[in-house]
């Protein structure tokens, strides 16, 4: 596996506790962001390093740059449809341009000057917006809020085809840490080393209600 690592105990204190937080693998030219499918879409996108077969480009996809937030959604990989969890590394300026995108998917009376303002952003973007409750190992909820995004029209066709450096099939990875939380050995536990992502400039950070950077140092 691609992915770094790090002991889950050694790595939650480290993390901010609360606020809205885009958690992240990521480096100079790259971010991983997670999915789960149904074994035939999940399949061929790691075999084949894109998104196509059984993969439909009229519905909207939802990616999570936070692990512990797909684990949470997929139930550790147990829930139907969702079984096949992938790692994929976007090109960061690719996912940059999403964030740039991203309209809330819900009115926000802070952001918007009126309803029909934000009905009218959410018409022109191909890039949805959430911030939802995280949640540790074990799914219970926490003060931290983690961020998913959802990607439509032109988006979710570059997405599929041309913005995906890799993709990586880590369900074994998956169950194996899942044995982990349902014994209740969270020394034992490895989760992806991620660190709060500083957004892409001040006018997204602002729209996405983050601070603008971050201390990497965690």
């Amino acid at each position: 596996m691609h992915l770094k690592t790090d002991p889950y105990l050694h790595r939650q204190d480290r993390w901010p506790q609360q606020g809205r937080v885009i958690l992240a693998q990521y480096d100079a030219d790259s971010i991983v962001v997670y999915q789960a499918y149904r074994p035939a879409i999940g399949n061929f996108a790691a075999q084949n390093g894109y998104f196509g077969g059984d993969f439909k480009l009229s519905r909207m996809t939802w990616i999570k740059p936070n692990f512990l937030w797909m684990m949470y959604r997929s139930g550790w990989g147990t829930k139907a449809g969702q079984e096949v969890i992938l790692a994929i590394r976007l090109h960061r300026s690719a996912f940059d341009s999403i964030l740039a995108q991203a309209v809330h998917s819900s009115f926000q009376s802070d952001r918007y000057e009126s309803q029909d303002a934000w009905k009218q952003a959410v018409q022109t973007s191909d890039v949805r917006l959430q911030w939802d409750p995280d949640h540790n190992p074990a799914g219970h909820k926490l003060e931290r809020r983690a961020i998913q995004l959802g990607l439509r029209g032109e988006a979710i066709r570059q997405y599929s085809q041309e913005w995906i450096i890799s993709i990586e099939d880590i369900s074994d990875f998956v169950a194996e840490q899942r044995q982990h939380v349902a014994s209740g050995t969270y020394k034992s536990l490895l989760t992806p080393s991620e660190s709060p992502y500083p957004g892409a400039g001040q006018d997204t950070a602002q729209k996405l209600q983050i601070p603008e950077t971050f201390s990497t140092s965690c």
